[in-house]
């Protein structure tokens, strides 16, 4: 009877004791050296499956074994009012912070609710192109069960939603 209240217990405890380390911090992890636009590109992804990006290399799902690339924001008309109206959905999302808002350049950290996992969200003016670049990628672990992905793609569905 004892080793099943002691089985349990832990069965019990050991989720919430997770979420209390989230809550505490320790799935922040920190944030990445290198970020920011480099010679026109921003990093690439990440060696493991938790990131996504429009600049990733058409070779990178064969190179990475994971498909990184996501298409860019396609905008219209003034770039600098499409780069407003994106920081203006991403202040307006839950679990985001916008850190840095140069012309041209949005550098983002994204929070989870529950562990409070955080991930670092880049956006790029390419005014040649008419698109806004994007990098998302975790800080911790190997995978992010499509995290990144699902995050670009509703922001992208609300940016091209919003006049």
């Amino acid at each position: 009877m004892k080793i099943l209240r002691l089985v349990v217990l832990v069965i019990v405890a050991a989720p919430a004791l997770v979420v209390v380390a989230g809550q505490l911090g320790a799935f922040r992890g920190t944030r990445p050296v290198g970020l920011g636009v480099h010679g026109g590109q921003l990093l690439p992804p990440s060696d493991t499956p938790n990131s996504v990006s429009s600049q990733a290399s058409p070779d990178a799902s064969r190179v990475l074994g994971y498909n990184p690339r996501i298409a860019p924001l396609r905008y219209t008309g003034d770039p600098a009012a499409a780069m407003k109206k994106l920081a203006a959905l991403l202040e307006a999302t839950p679990g985001v912070v916008v850190v840095t808002n140069l012309p041209g350049y949005i550098y983002a950290q994204a929070t989870t609710r529950l562990l409070k996992f955080t991930d670092d969200v880049e956006f790029y003016l390419d005014a040649p192109a008419g698109v806004i670049q994007v990098r998302s990628a975790s800080r911790l672990g190997k995978s992010d069960l499509g995290t990144n992905r699902a995050r670009i793609e509703s922001l992208r569905a609300r940016f091209e939603a919003s006049p």
